[in-house]
């Protein structure tokens, strides 16, 4: 078996990797400036897709350009956020070179589309191809490629820890092979509850003393984990933005779910936005918790709520995740400034980090990794893939990190 790295190999972004040349596991983009896509051509028989975030699933509508349309391989919710995404991206960029496809490559790939569930077996370009709960956003997956003589395992973005709104990764299939994302090999996760604790008693404190809090999450996954904390320490929110779509795709997926009431309950206590008539800017001007797109503030709803709270230091703005280098969330907490909208604005209000991570950290790898130490493990999806697998080597591990544009053998 060849494995060719076509994006996401020594990078965090556009993963993309080819098997034999026939069979491709992810196709996503970096959402950079200029964005950034897998390279190479490729023209694959058959595309397994592990899960519907950006730089995973992306760019697999430009796959629908030529004649031949590959059967792309999904799980429900990954084919309905992938889509989603897909649109989203066509109506903010179409016709540019931030997205690399058309509205009729979208309407094939729904088309050819075909879905699955977790541990169900299908043929995908001659392998037997199995999906297993990857712990990270609903529907994300495992990868078990079987060739007949090799099995290679391609984790995907995975997390093993706990969240509301999916349960952890738990599956170990056996395998020959393992092509392991490594994107906190450095870092160790607080503990969630504690995590949660903060988060809420923050929030909490800065309506009690007449604050708005804004809550940048992104879309998918974080909206509705966010939702699901302040239902569950009795936080009254507001949801604006894409993730307000994506919440009722998840609902119709219960299977996908940690606790499909849970969710219920939290879309029924939050009020959705529309946006009609000057109502976000009323809503900036309440006691108020906002949760709204984009996560790292480079679009979406935040780019009105931030603008309208920024100048009290009574309000906060309550980042959620990690900001990307660049982006205007990791101006806003390097500098206290951040370009928005196309301005840029200092901050006065208060801004904090809350680390609500749905990747394995550097103990979640090992663990992950334990069952696997007499398997090739090649480290991908980090900015310091080289470190961690001369880390793993260092534990007994046979591993190493291929660069963009490698082909390894099995």
């Amino acid at each position: 078996m060849e494995v060719t790295f076509l994006g996401g190999a020594d990078e965090i972004g556009r993963s993309a990797v080819l098997v034999d040349g026939s069979l491709l596991l992810d196709y996503g983009m970096a959402s950079e400036s200029p964005p950034q896509y897998p390279v190479g051509d490729v023209d694959p028989d058959a595309v397994v897709v592990s899960h519907g975030h950006l730089d995973h699933a992306g760019a697999v509508p430009a796959l629908m350009s030529s004649g031949d349309l590959p059967p792309v391989h999904w799980t429900p919710p990954t084919r309905e956020l992938a889509t989603t995404l897909a649109e989203d991206t066509l109506k903010l960029h179409g016709s540019t070179p931030r997205c690399p496809f058309t509205d009729t490559d979208v309407r094939r790939l729904t088309q050819t589309s075909e879905t699955h569930g977790y541990g169900e077996t299908f043929e995908a370009a001659g392998y037997e191809v199995t999906l297993y709960n990857a712990g990270h956003i609903p529907g994300s997956a495992h990868v078990l490629v079987d060739d007949g003589d090799t099995r290679l395992l391609y984790t995907g973005d995975f997390h093993t820890g706990d969240q509301r709104l999916v349960a952890p990764s738990t599956a170990r299939p056996e395998a020959d092979a393992v092509v392991c994302e490594s994107t906190y090999s450095d870092v160790s996760h607080e503990a969630r509850d504690r995590v949660e604790k903060r988060f809420a008693e923050s929030v909490k404190q800065t309506v009690w003393e007449g604050g708005t809090v804004v809550v940048p999450a992104f879309a998918i996954g974080r909206t509705q984990e966010a939702m699901l904390v302040c239902a569950a320490h009795d936080i009254d929110c507001y949801v604006d933005g894409m993730g307000k779509r994506v919440t009722k795709q998840l609902k119709r997926h219960p299977e996908f779910l940690r606790d499909a009431d849970a969710l219920r309950g939290a879309t029924s206590s939050a009020r959705f936005v529309t946006g009609r008539d000057g109502q976000r800017k009323r809503i900036a001007e309440q006691n108020a918790v906002i949760i709204t797109t984009s996560g790292m503030l480079n679009g979406g709803p935040a780019m009105t709520y931030v603008p309208a709270i920024r100048h009290h230091p009574t309000n906060k703005v309550a980042l959620t995740g990690y900001q990307v280098e660049g982006t205007p969330g990791r101006q806003l907490l390097d500098t206290g400034s951040a370009e928005l909208d196309g301005r840029v604005m200092p901050v006065s209000a208060q801004v904090e980090l809350h680390e609500f991570s749905a990747h394995a950290d550097r103990k979640g790898l090992f663990e992950f990794l334990e069952p696997y130490r007499d398997t090739p493990v090649l480290a991908v999806h980090g900015d310091r893939t080289t470190a961690f697998a001369e880390e793993l080597r260092g534990d007994g591990y046979d591993a190493r990190a291929p660069e963009l544009g490698d082909t390894v053998t099995l």
